[in-house]
């Protein structure tokens, strides 16, 4: 079986690290010990740390699950229940420790790296566009309840969502999450 690359070890470990400790709470060293690669190594991969942070948000941002919100085998709002779902029990599954990294690097990061601030951009654009993409199927089924525009409503379920990652990652609850399901339930479902 072929040995995994030290990048993709770095980039696996500094994802963890970020998800636990934050951007500015880990060090490259840190980074390196966690993916059990010499130090050295990593400016063979990135020359930054930052750099680093740039590659985990752009992979981040395409494995939010969102292949759910293309999976023409559930009705729309189902659909983007189930989705929803998923993101709460994963973020469950830590206690609520770790949050949202769209979130997480966005509060961190937005005022102290633009090219971060712009991944978290494009990640949370991408996300919306697939959720209004669902919610305009629902529309045309007949099936969405609220009567704002999809891009509208799109736009306000994202954001909403992070808050409530953000409200569940300070208190360690599931409740603003099982919140936001409830308000979702009230406008889509």
């Amino acid at each position: 079986m072929p040995r995994p690359s030290v990048r993709e070890q770095l980039v696996d470990a500094a994802a963890e690290c970020f998800h636990e400790r934050g951007f500015n709470g880990i060090g490259v060293q840190e980074i390196t010990r966690a993916a059990g690669v010499p130090k050295g190594s990593f400016y063979n991969h990135f020359p930054s740390k930052e750099a680093l942070a740039v590659e985990i948000m752009r992979r981040y941002a395409v494995t939010r699950r969102l292949d759910m919100l293309e999976d023409r085998t559930l009705a729309p709002a189902p659909r983007l229940r189930a989705h929803f779902g998923y993101l709460a029990d994963d973020l469950e599954r830590f206690q609520f420790a770790r949050g949202c990294l769209f979130g997480n690097f966005g509060a961190e990061l937005s005022a102290q790296s633009a090219d971060v601030r712009s991944q978290v951009e494009s990640g949370l654009d991408r996300w919306t566009a697939q959720v209004t993409s669902a919610l305009e199927e629902a529309r045309s089924a007949g099936t969405l309840k609220s009567t704002l525009e999809p891009e509208t409503l799109a736009g306000f379920l994202v954001n909403a969502w992070e808050g409530a990652a953000l409200r569940a990652k300070v208190t360690r609850s599931r409740e603003p999450l099982d919140d936001f399901l409830t308000l979702f339930d009230s406008l889509v479902a």
